[in-house]
């Protein structure tokens, strides 16, 4: 692939503004900015569904070296990021996952952590965000690619998975129930 055509991909629109939606999340992630549990919720909830979006968007790549691009995120940073959405989720981090691959061959259901999820994505795209910022045309061509193969066979499944247990905490609230509605009130 000729470096003209590299440039063409790797600066396409739909690119920079992944980029711009991931570092976004990548920085919202590493801040330890004391929010509540319900604007933490609130600001992920609209950058997540954002990320996937983008995400979607991106154009395909080739690959041009064998070798995986260079990953950036070390493993204490992963367990910072965990541990901080643990912080925030407190006992709401555990959730029932219908789309995990062991729930196949499972009769019990399987739970999965909200922490653990947000800091698989973010390892992703943080690692992708990393080498675009060095500006090196073949590296950035490489992680886009893989970038793009890990969100469809990996974490994109993981994003959309973390959004239901999400958008229960925001919406589902004991006060938005309506359990104290009549069934009058409900048609009003």
């Amino acid at each position: 692939m000729e470096k003209a055509d590299i440039d063409k991909i790797i600066y396409d629109k739909s690119v920079i503004d992944f980029v711009t939606i991931a570092v976004e999340v990548c920085v919202f992630l590493e801040k330890d900015e004391p929010l509540s549990r319900e604007e933490w919720i609130d600001r992920l909830l609209k950058m997540l569904p954002l990320l996937y979006v983008k995400a979607l968007l991106l154009p395909e790549s080739v690959s041009t070296e064998e070798e995986f691009p260079a990953t950036f995120v070390r493993e204490e940073d992963y367990y910072r990021v965990a541990n901080r959405v643990l912080e925030v989720m407190g006992e709401e981090d555990v959730y029932l996952d219908v789309f995990v691959e062991d729930m196949k061959y499972s009769e019990t259901p399987v739970s999965t952590r909200i922490s653990e999820n947000v800091a698989d994505i973010y390892q992703d795209i943080r690692d992708f965000v990393s080498v675009y910022q060095f500006g090196l045309t073949e590296q950035m061509n490489n992680a886009l690619y893989q970038c793009r193969e890990n969100f469809g066979l990996y974490w994109g499944q993981k994003l959309v998975n973390v959004l239901r247990p999400l958008h229960a905490l925001k919406c589902l609230s004991p006060e938005n129930d309506g359990a104290d509605l009549s069934e009058d009130e409900l048609w009003d």
